[in-house]
């Protein structure tokens, strides 16, 4: 593995005491972790239809000198009410307006599914506005922006949804068959769908120039094991830097039973003197 990535000379971190003030009224964060004096941050950013609390238990796993801050897109829980964006331009552009102010110290970003592209653009949107890029990218469950396949499921009837979900797994059958949490679900996901599926990456975007750590399940029917052996999934050739692949075992959603590994594989990543509560921490790859 290549060693930590330092910030960029030409934007450096700074200490921004008023933006951690705002951080408790910014409707897309959620903070669970209160290490009094982290040196590093976490931004996670959620699957189609998921939500920040699918980040919740990982706040358990962090030690203190991690910061975890989890985005909760508009249109569920309790955001439900807030419209939702128009589409990858103008959702990862409110992320960045969120989590922008407060990368003042090093920083990495972690995406599951739909998740993953998010971060990806928002890697480039924060380089854009000429702030300090993630120390590291960990895409998770889903093949490369320009590569992974999409669809037109979010033009489909509820039932045609319904069975998506039930293909991927990580919604419960009890949710699925009760009418009124189907719809409330449905809702979030048809319109997330919309977003990834309408999503066209440019073409001519230069590559990142951060690791980038592809996590998926060996099952998984979006970037499985053998999927994921072709160019880590197309993500190696988004990156100048190293590119590695970590197949644990199971399905689309492998990171929730699999979550102390998962976990400890980032923060390993992360910087190698991290350690978290009793999950197995990953050797460094050579």
């Amino acid at each position: 593995m290549t060693g930590p990535v330092p910030p960029s000379a030409s934007a450096p971190y700074d200490a921004r005491p008023s933006a951690r003030a705002a951080r408790a009224d910014n409707p897309w964060i959620r903070r669970w972790s209160d290490g009094a004096s982290p040196r590093f941050t976490l931004v996670c950013l959620p699957h189609a239809g998921g939500s920040a609390g699918f980040y919740r238990p990982w706040a358990a796993l962090m030690p203190a000198e991690v910061e975890l801050l989890a985005i909760q897109y508009p249109g569920r829980e309790d955001r439900f009410e807030d419209p939702g964006a128009a589409g990858m331009e103008e959702l990862v552009e409110a992320v960045a307006d969120a989590v922008g102010p407060l990368l003042d110290r090093p920083y990495a970003l972690f995406g599951h599914s739909m998740g993953s592209a998010v971060a990806w653009e928002l890697a480039h949107e924060l380089r854009q506005r000429g702030l300090p890029g993630p120390r590291r990218l960990f895409a998770s469950g889903r093949a490369a922006p320009g590569t992974a396949v999409t669809g037109q499921l979010h033009r489909q009837d509820d039932d045609v949804l319904s069975a998506e979900l039930a293909r991927l797994g990580g919604t419960s059958r009890e949710v699925l068959d009760d009418p009124g949490l189907r719809s409330l679900v449905l809702t979030a996901v048809r319109h997330d769908y919309h977003v990834i599926e309408t999503y066209r990456p440019p073409a001519d975007r230069p590559p990142l120039s951060c690791p980038l750590h592809v996590l998926t399940g060996s099952t998984d029917p979006e970037l499985g094991a053998e999927r994921s052996r072709d160019r880590a999934g197309g993500w190696a050739d988004l990156t100048t830097a190293r590119t590695e692949v970590r197949v644990f075992p199971g399905d689309h959603f492998y990171l929730t039973p699999r979550r102390r590994e998962v976990v400890a594989t980032v923060l390993r990543r992360l910087d190698p003197s991290l350690t978290t509560g009793g999950a197995h921490v990953w050797p460094s790859t050579p």
